[in-house]
């Protein structure tokens, strides 16, 4: 199930980080508090969304409405998410005063075994205990990109407990192919799709590799739907590895919940 919780931003030009997820995440703990441990649950979670101003301190935010997309395997978590967010009148989000003000439910594309994907949120494709490789830059291109985030894939997949081990077994064709135009163009104009994100777990700091471009995805179809569901890869508990499907039936969006409190 993917929605879109869509708040009224009392104060106009307030400033977020350029990447914020951690201040989303310190977010939904609040709306939370203890009773989903954020790491049990399969999800992921999009940026702030609106009409934004490019700023030295990072995002200035400008329009009336801003929205989070959050995606997970279980609708009892997202209910639950709904529910507590308009528990309370209003939540903070770094600077931004953000008014909870209706959900809309997002349509599901059909799913084939060749789909084109966008990152809209970076994809960490390595998150050791150690902590040794994970800034590790590893190009897209290669095989070992892929064979990493099969291996996470599958493990997410059988931890659902919503596939059988034949099942998953069944699942060895995987493959991503980058959009090569994409990237030669980012290297000609010099920008980067990959860069080091900070992040504290446990009250430790964790600096990981996380990469943002369009790619191909060969899959079994149940396989794609799953990413797509549940975020791509390490750490979508915390906010990376979102996707979307380009054109795809996100755009048509179903109503289900308001606050009719909210003064639009």
């Amino acid at each position: 199930m993917r929605i879109r919780v869509i708040f009224s931003l009392k104060n106009k030009g307030a400033v977020l980080p350029f990447h914020h997820q951690k201040l989303i995440g310190s977010l939904i703990k609040d709306v939370l508090g203890n009773e989903y441990p954020e790491d049990e649950v399969l999800y992921s979670y999009s940026g702030l969304k609106g009409q934004t101003k490019v700023g030295r301190e990072g995002l200035h935010y400008f329009s009336k409405r801003v929205t989070i997309v959050f995606t997970a395997l279980s609708e009892d978590f997202l209910q639950l998410l709904i529910k507590k967010f308009f528990s309370q009148p209003y939540w903070t989000l770094g600077n931004l005063i953000l008014l909870p003000e209706r959900v809309e439910k997002e349509g599901v594309p059909s799913f084939s075994e060749a789909v084109k994907f966008l990152c809209i949120s970076p994809l960490v494709i390595l998150d050791t205990p150690s902590n040794t490789r994970n800034k590790e830059f590893i190009y897209p291109t290669l095989d070992e990109f892929s064979d990493y985030l099969y291996e996470s894939t599958m493990h997410r997949m059988e931890r659902s407990g919503k596939f059988t081990a034949e099942e998953i077994s069944s699942f060895y064709r995987f493959q991503i192919v980058p959009d090569k135009g994409y990237l030669e163009r980012i290297a000609r104009q010099e920008k980067k799709f990959a860069r080091i994100y900070t992040l504290i777990i446990d009250g430790s700091i964790k600096e990981v590799r996380g990469y943002t471009f369009p790619f191909e995805l060969y899959a079994d179809p149940r396989v794609q739907e799953f990413i797509f569901t549940c975020g791509f890869g390490e750490l979508t508990h915390k906010g990376f590895g979102m996707l979307d499907v380009p054109e795809s039936l996100s755009t048509e969006r179903e109503v289900i919940y308001e606050d009719k409190n909210i003064d639009s």
